[in-house]
């Protein structure tokens, strides 16, 4: 006990009174914390969009249960992992939603790192608008601080954020100061990513997972257009996308966005966000994203050595899996693929192009079912299967 009150001791002189409190407090995120964390509202569409219905569920849950996966009871399933929202939409249809474990259709939900899938993709509006001139851009032609402290950060890209192949140390744990717990629960998240960043690699070499990269994209975004980052999601996504509900985005404590999570908001309307990608960016005929931006963002980078780009424990490892502009991608041949936006505790948008099908997934956890890649073996044995 005595040497725990030391360790405590030591640590509240290294860090903010804040971050301490909020580790103690309040222990792992779960999906509850949006109401914990102060928010800048995301405003809804003056004119929501509303998919169509065509409910399908008998035919949406025999393909469910023929799978190993669910022991013949989908339903069972998704109720005893803890899913609150299930949606499988196709051709702009809703053939099923059902919500559990005491959630209903204007229940908010979070996204965890379903939010870097957002980020990425106001990145790439703001290129079409002129806010930033590219991908190859160096982080420090509008973050020039960072190559004051550090000359080597001038040779990271904006591209290399988006790979997570920056170079830069990402340590999970321990709890204290590991980055997990810092880049979600510090309260001065510019002061983290701009000043307690470290280079330790070469960019581009190889691919880390790591939540400084969205932090410093949203530091981009901020600059570069002049105005928060979810008051520009609202303009340029949350909005043209017909959002039936407010949303929100949680900030740390200096009004700064958490990049790497914490967008808030109804399953219907992060469906929405997925009809945009199948769309290929465009809504009602009007482009949203660039069409070019849509496809950069989820196709395989065909010039990355897999066996050396990712590492061992690579979370789709046997080949198939990649990572692209923060979207997580399943190459299904040639010319096919699926992605994924993919949150912690089990937050899904899975896109299936060839199919046009949705299939969205929000929950307090994964539950006793293998984690992510359980989950998306089963949304992909589902897309490959079900009536197109």
């Amino acid at each position: 006990m005595g040497l725990l009150i030391l360790l405590l001791l030591y640590a509240f002189l290294f860090y903010p009174p804040e971050y301490m409190l909020r580790l103690l407090r309040w222990g792992n995120a779960d999906v509850y914390d949006y109401q914990k964390f102060p928010a800048r509202t995301v405003a809804a569409s003056d004119e929501p969009f509303q998919f169509s219905y065509d409910l399908q569920e008998t035919a949406v849950l025999n393909q469910f249960n023929q799978s190993p996966l669910t022991n013949g009871d989908f339903e069972q399933l998704l109720g005893d992992t803890g899913t609150q929202a299930f949606l499988v939409i196709q051709n702009d249809t809703i053939l099923y939603e059902n919500y559990f474990n005491g959630a209903s259709r204007d229940t908010v939900v979070t996204s965890f790192s379903v939010a870097k899938s957002f980020a990425s993709t106001l990145i790439g509006i703001a290129i079409s608008e002129g806010y930033i001139h590219s991908v190859s851009d160096h982080i420090t032609n509008y973050l020039p601080e960072l190559a004051e402290r550090d000359p080597a950060f001038a040779q990271i890209t904006i591209r290399d954020l988006l790979l997570m192949s920056s170079g830069i140390r990402y340590e999970e744990f321990p709890f204290v100061n590991g980055d997990d717990a810092k880049t979600y629960y510090y309260p001065d998240l510019r002061d983290l990513a701009l000043n307690q960043t470290e280079i330790v690699g070469t960019p581009g070499e190889a691919f880390l997972y790591n939540n400084y990269h969205p932090l410093l994209l949203g530091l981009i975004l901020e600059r570069a257009t002049g105005i928060p980052v979810a008051d520009y999601l609202a303009q340029k996504i949350w909005q043209p996308i017909g959002a039936e509900f407010d949303g929100s985005w949680s900030l740390d404590e200096q009004g700064f966005e958490k990049m790497e999570s914490g967008i808030n908001g109804r399953a219907i309307d992060f469906a929405k966000f997925g009809r945009l990608f199948l769309h290929n960016g465009t809504w009602d005929g009007v482009q949203v994203i660039p069409a070019a931006w849509v496809a950069e963002s989820t196709q395989a980078d065909t010039s990355v050595d897999y066996a050396n780009y990712y590492y061992n424990d690579f979370i789709f490892a046997n080949g198939q899996g990649y990572y692209k502009y923060m979207w997580w991608g399943l190459q299904r041949d040639a010319q096919n693929y699926d992605f994924i936006a993919l949150g912690n505790h089990g937050q899904f948008i899975y896109l299936s192009p060839q199919k046009n099908l949705i299939i969205l997934r929000f929950g307090e956890s994964y539950g006793e079912f293998g984690g992510a890649e359980s989950w998306v073996d089963l949304f992909y044995d589902f897309a490959t299967k079900f009536g197109g």
